[in-house]
């Protein structure tokens, strides 16, 4: 499991690490976190936050977050039924 999250995370920092190639990682990180919001010191920046902040600086503006993405539906009534059980 750790793995899969270290990976994530490397896989998502390199796209962004290389718009921002003359900072170092330390640097990148303090980044991250004022672009997220966070107010406190980097220590208390977690796994999740830096993998939601590099996916969604991937994402087109105006595109649906990923996370929400895969449980939108289009239609109403096949949104009622599947929240219902019967599709």
């Amino acid at each position: 499991m750790q793995c899969h999250r270290i990976n994530e995370i490397l896989e998502l920092l390199a796209p962004y690490w290389l718009k921002n190639q003359e900072l170092s990682l330390i640097e990148i990180l303090t980044l991250v976190a004022k672009e997220s919001g966070l107010e406190g010191k980097l220590e208390e920046l977690s796994d999740e936050v830096i993998i939601y902040h590099l996916k969604m600086d991937q994402t087109e503006k105006g595109e649906m977050i990923p996370g929400i993405a895969k449980d939108c539906e289009d239609d109403f009534q096949t949104a009622i039924l599947k929240a219902r059980g019967l599709l």
